[in-house]
């Protein structure tokens, strides 16, 4: 069945459709309709259902005889190490830390953060948790104290998972001190913490710590504990417009059916077959599709630590997909970029065989169309951009190369998937004409595997998504869609920016920056950057009567993002102005300033990086009376 056939199913009958994709996981009772409408515009999948996650993802494999398969590839540049793991060695491991958190008390509905690098391990805790019960929240390894101490108050775990450190080229991020910092600043405290000692810089440990190895000795091996359908499978926290996060839950049954489906009709893999998603475990695409969906869908997912360039070359990323067999490749449009800047001209690309690679696919942020050309062009193979968000744990729109490969229309992510009724709506709801311009919203219920709700905010889970357009989910972009319903996503509508395919608010940088005793008031803007798609850049109002050197204000404005949000931000350059761009009322004209840095005299070979940008910024500024001389 051809995408417009198989879209056309699921729209005449949505849960009949999706109860048909569900005859593919494994449930302990197997739900008796697909669809609870709750009323009031919420909804739930699969809520009578009885299943487990890590059943699903593990066990099921071994019970087929297929134990011996690798059901990860451990690849890390940085520490030069190579290894797998079978899905027998995996079923020990989980088992193994799920019996151990279990006798310390853990359980149904408990919460536990994990705050890991990019190793096996991290998968290991994730599924581990699945297998009790347990509700997992995984923050990025680069959010510093506190942030973690934020998302420690807001989901109160009985325990954290931690390692000593992670590791990138030439330098070594100490996450022991940040883990005690985030723990000192919150007001809930954990239960205790397990901390994973790696090698290349091991930690002292504290009397609430636990070592990784020391913690399973001695108990027993957990079996997998069935949840129901609408027990949330994780937490997973987002920017949101006013810099406190969103804790996105995700069910567990909808998030099973969902992702499976996705890997055959979306990535064209079969079980078996090796699946690479360049991305971290801290955010929505790690969760997806580096641990997940691969693994409920039996095939070999690639755990990779490092970058794509200067691990130490910029044929890294080709060296792993030919010497592992990736037969598709997913990253953000910024990894390519990095790879096209260090060697435009593919040097790196000819000296390995990618023969095995079937497909590419980008999301997170915008795919430019020379990169999508010169990735395609150095690849030899379809380049598929596709578009969704951490709300929604899977693809929005996008090209569904197993079930048709549909011609690529450089600039769209392609076309709506099952389960999505994308509609562009003007300000006052109604669907605009094709190739009109207007907000994206899609038509409730959204379909199984996305947010029902935000832990513990229902309230602003409504204001956030379902009060703009009723009947619809805001999705917060701006966009298009032509007469072939291909999507075109032009613009977000808040100030969320994209840096190198992480999403991160600026309303946190601005609370950050607000703090700094010399900064009356201030804004953060994401501004192009050629290299990360976006970098924010401060303007600063200082308190009157302040007359230090302005160069000094700023490093130390750079330094409080960096400390308080982690590297992540990519906090670099600030200006110093007189006052900022507002309207009447009081508003900030952030797309004033973006106007300014993004008009021709910006498009060069540099990033925000180059002083000369910041320079041309702060000269438009001040021609129109906002900057000081």
């Amino acid at each position: 069945m051809g995408y417009r056939a198989e879209y056309n199913s699921w729209k005449a009958n949505p849960e009949g459709w999706w109860m048909r994709a569900a005859d593919a996981i494994d449930w302990d009772v197997a739900p008796t309709k697909a669809l609870h409408d709750l009323g009031d515009d919420l909804y739930e999948w699969f809520a009578d259902a009885k299943v487990n996650t890590c059943w699903n993802a593990v066990d099921r494999h071994v019970e087929q005889g297929r134990g011996d398969q690798a059901a990860i590839i451990y690849d890390s540049p940085i520490t030069d190490t190579k290894s797998r793991v079978t899905y027998n060695e995996l079923l020990e491991q989980v088992s193994g830390l799920a019996g151990a958190l279990a006798a310390k008390g853990v359980g149904m509905g408990d919460r536990v953060i994990i705050y890991m690098p990019m190793v096996p391990e991290a998968l290991v805790a994730m599924l581990a948790c699945a297998r009790i019960g347990a509700v997992h929240s995984v923050v990025f390894g680069g959010f510093a104290a506190h942030e973690l101490a934020v998302r420690i108050d807001d989901c109160t775990p009985k325990a954290i998972i931690a390692a000593s450190c992670g590791l990138e080229p030439g330098r070594v991020v100490e996450y022991k001190p940040l883990l005690d910092g985030a723990i000192a600043q919150a007001d809930h405290t954990p239960d205790f913490t397990v901390i994973l000692q790696r090698s290349q810089h091991p930690c002292e440990m504290g009397a609430a710590d636990v070592d990784w190895h020391d913690f399973q000795k001695g108990t027993s091996l957990a079996d997998c504990v069935p949840v129901a359908g609408n027990h949330p499978a994780y937490i997973l926290y987002t920017s949101g417009t006013t810099g406190a996060p969103k804790g996105v839950v995700r069910h567990t049954a909808g998030h099973l059916v969902a992702l499976n489906w996705t890997m055959k009709n979306i990535y064209q893999v079969e079980p078996g077959d090796v699946f690479w998603a360049a991305s971290d475990v801290g955010w929505v695409v790690g969760h997806s599709y580096i641990c997940y969906a691969p693994l409920i869908h039996g095939n070999t997912t690639v755990v990779f630590e490092g970058k794509p360039v200067g691990t130490p070359d910029a044929g890294t990323f080709w060296r792993v997909i030919s010497e592992h067999k990736v037969r598709s490749f997913f990253t953000a449009p910024t990894a390519i970029r990095a790879v096209k800047r260090e060697d435009p001209k593919g040097l790196e690309r000819q000296k390995y065989d990618l023969s095995c690679l079937r497909a590419l696919y980008l999301a997170g942020e915008r795919a430019d169309p020379d990169t999508i050309e010169w990735a395609r062009d150095m690849l030899g193979v379809p380049v598929y951009d596709h578009w969704w968000q951490t709300e929604t744990g899977f693809t929005i729109a996008g090209n569904p190369a197993g079930l048709e490969a549909l011609p690529v229309k450089v600039g769209s992510p392609t076309v709506a998937m099952p389960g999505f009724d994308v509609q562009i709506l003007d300000d006052g709801g109604h669907p605009v004409a094709p190739g009109e311009l207007g907000a994206i919203a899609i038509k409730l219920p959204l379909p199984p595997g996305t947010l029902p709700t935000l832990w513990n905010a229902g309230d602003r889970f409504r204001k956030s998504y379902l009060t703009t357009f009723p009947g619809y989910y805001e999705t917060g972009d701006a966009g298009m869609m032509d007469e072939d319903g291909y999507l075109y996503i032009m613009a977000r509508t808040d100030d969320v920016i994209n840096v190198a395919g992480h999403r991160l608010s600026t309303g946190a940088m601005e609370e950050v920056l607000a703090g700094h005793p010399d900064v009356a008031e201030c804004a953060v803007v994401g501004v192009s950057d050629q290299l990360k798609g976006q970098a924010p850049v401060g303007l600063l109002c200082l308190t009157t009567g302040v007359n230090r050197p302005h160069d000094e204000i700023v490093g130390e404005c750079v330094k409080r993002v960096r400390d308080q949000i982690g590297p992540v931000a990519a906090f670099k350059q600030a200006v110093v102005v007189d006052r900022l761009p507002k309207t009447r009322s009081g508003k900030i004209l952030r797309g004033t300033v973006v106007k300014i840095a993004d008009n021709e005299a910006f498009k060069m070979p540099a990033t925000i990086d180059d002083p000369v940008i910041l320079d041309e910024i702060k000269e438009a500024l001040q021609t129109l009376g906002y900057a000081k001389g």
